[in-house]
């Protein structure tokens, strides 16, 4: 940040901020505005009024991300500077910052060495990310930056391998998300339900390696009704086809298996489920009308 910056005149956001170590919240502009509750220090209260400045300039809702990470009121104005700085170093660019600090407030009040630079370390040495792709992996996973390399990332990655994940490339730039959800909590869980409803273990591996975003559907409201419809409206189809097609969870039970199973249904057209979700509507409606696939 610039010494330009920082010497400007302390102002506040349009709206009216009422901060306390317990709790925080904006309120708007009304004929009656709720006072500003600064902390008690004067240079405390000018650097709080900077902060927000910061925030503001950089284009992040500072009200969403104090009311989210409460820390952010008593840490450094220093720290700020720092985390920012150092992720300009790593190649984040200005425009990008709101979405990551709106997604991880957190990340606002971490420390650069002992949270952040450990994160691009473990880009670099275990996914093998160069420096000048760790922009395009922290868009996709802002996340990433907020959770512990020795808590969470290397187990995670850890777990991944041991199933059969080898190519590490994808697994940084389009699935990292995987990375940061837990292995006891969220992938063995998934695991666990696909082998519930009658897949081998194996089977439920091969299908999660074809299609990683199974790790990341919801037991509740994606596995159950989806597969409640295939057992119970798809009578004749064998578990064999979701094995060998497991992104049939990934399309929209309400926009896209129901009513083009239907419209096969009523048509009497045979057709595998690949067929039946993967082509364009045009594609679609040519098969039914000629009866064939």
């Amino acid at each position: 940040m610039s010494t330009a910056f920082l010497t400007m005149p302390p102002t506040l956001p349009s709206h009216s901020i009422r901060c306390s170590s317990s709790s925080l919240s904006f309120q708007p502009n009304t004929a009656k505005p709720q006072p500003f509750i600064l902390p008690k220090s004067t240079s405390l209260s000018l650097q709080f009024r900077e902060k927000i400045l910061c925030l503001e300039t950089l284009g992040v809702d500072s009200g969403k991300v104090l009311s989210r990470n409460p820390s952010l009121c008593t840490s450094s104005l220093q720290s700020l500077h720092s985390i920012i700085s150092f992720l300009r170093s790593k190649g984040i660019h200005h425009k990008d910052m709101p979405r990551i600090f709106g997604m991880c407030p957190r990340i606002l009040t971490s420390d650069v060495e002992a949270d952040i630079d450990p994160v691009f370390h473990f880009l670099s040495n275990e996914l093998w990310v160069p420096e000048n792709q760790f922009r395009r992996v922290i868009n996709k996973c802002p996340r990433l930056l907020s959770v512990g390399v020795d808590a969470q990332l290397k187990p995670a990655l850890d777990y991944l391998k041991r199933i059969g994940f080898r190519n590490l490339k994808a697994l940084a730039y389009q699935d990292p998300i995987l990375l940061v959800s837990s292995v006891e909590r969220t992938l063995i869980p998934k695991l666990k339900y696909l082998e519930s409803i009658g897949f081998q273990g194996k089977d439920a591996v091969g299908m999660v390696l074809r299609c990683p975003g199974l790790f990341t559907f919801s037991i509740e409201n994606n596995f159950e009704p989806k597969f409640g419809y295939f057992e119970m409206e798809m009578k004749g189809r064998r578990l064999d086809e979701l094995r060998g097609f497991p992104q049939y969870f990934a399309f929209s039970l309400e926009k896209r298996i129901k009513p083009r199973h239907r419209k096969v249904v009523w048509s009497g057209v045979e057709m595998g489920l690949p067929v039946m979700l993967k082509s364009t509507d045009d594609e679609f409606h040519n098969l039914i009308r000629q009866g064939r696939v």
